[in-house]
């Protein structure tokens, strides 16, 4: 499947993003150790019928922001405007982890861009920066992440899996300090639990059996607080869903996409 790159400006932020196929329009929100690179092999997984966009978040790969502060809110802002940048008036929103806090604050602040939901292995609020495991490797210098990155996304078996081994260390970025310092800053003032009620998409909740973090019972409350929503759980799965269960989790996103069809306006 052909990957075609581009860019659109949203006021002083200039986005990158990498997209393939066509159809329903669904935008991938990488985690917080990524860039838009985490979907490189998950976008062709949709298939056909699905127009898959990746971008890079603020501090994130080939996007550029100026070194100033900001929040989730903000970056929820920034996925809006990717979207109307790309002419479409609504789209099917995916995040995981760092990027699951954007897609359900794009859900809750710009709810009209939202076609569908779908949240994979992520928080309500900023208690995500206390979880065990995901508080210790936080406190990590970034290059002492990636080996404790490896257990905490990979179950026993993923990690004596030497290519998948591989797709992970590739997906695993080093940031500034200064970046890694905003990306950080911006979770704290998160919290969307009293909010949660609000949201009104179609929505999906994507959860691994054996995430050392984002347990499924965190996935369940979410489910719980947002009308009509479903929790599927993965067997197995630690916290790298778009990963070492990439098949599953992309299945589960393609089907109930194409059972909430859009109409872009183009």
């Amino acid at each position: 499947m052909t990957t075609a790159l581009g860019t659109v400006k949203a006021g002083e932020i200039e986005i990158a993003y990498a997209e393939s196929g066509a159809g329903e329009p669904v935008i991938l929100l990488h985690g917080g150790e990524s860039t838009r690179i985490q979907y490189d092999t998950f976008r062709p997984l949709l298939g056909d019928g699905i127009r898959a966009i990746a971008y890079d978040q603020r501090d994130s790969g080939t996007s550029v922001n100026p070194p100033s502060p900001y929040s989730i809110p903000d970056l929820a802002e920034d996925c809006a405007a990717l979207i109307r940048a790309l002419g479409y008036e609504r789209a099917h929103i995916f995040g995981s982890s760092f990027g699951g806090f954007i897609a359900l604050q794009v859900a809750v602040s710009v709810p009209d861009v939202v076609q569908s939901l779908t949240v994979g292995a992520t928080f309500p609020d900023a208690s995500a920066l206390q979880a065990p495991v995901a508080s210790e490797i936080i406190e990590l210098s970034p290059s002492q992440r990636d080996a404790q990155m490896l257990s905490f996304a990979l179950s026993t078996r993923g990690q004596a899996d030497e290519k998948l081994l591989a797709e992970l260390r590739s997906i695993l970025v080093h940031r500034s300090p200064e970046a890694d310092a905003r990306r950080l800053a911006a979770i704290l003032g998160y919290d969307l639990t009293d909010r949660l009620p609000e949201i009104t998409a179609p929505t999906l909740l994507i959860y691994g059996e054996d995430d050392p973090a984002a347990r499924p019972e965190i996935g369940q409350k979410i489910a719980d607080a947002i009308p009509g929503a479903r929790l599927e759980v993965i067997p197995g799965a630690r916290h790298g869903i778009t990963v070492e269960f990439a098949r599953e989790t992309a299945q589960l996103l393609r089907d109930f996409a194409l059972t909430h069809p859009s109409q872009p306006t183009r």
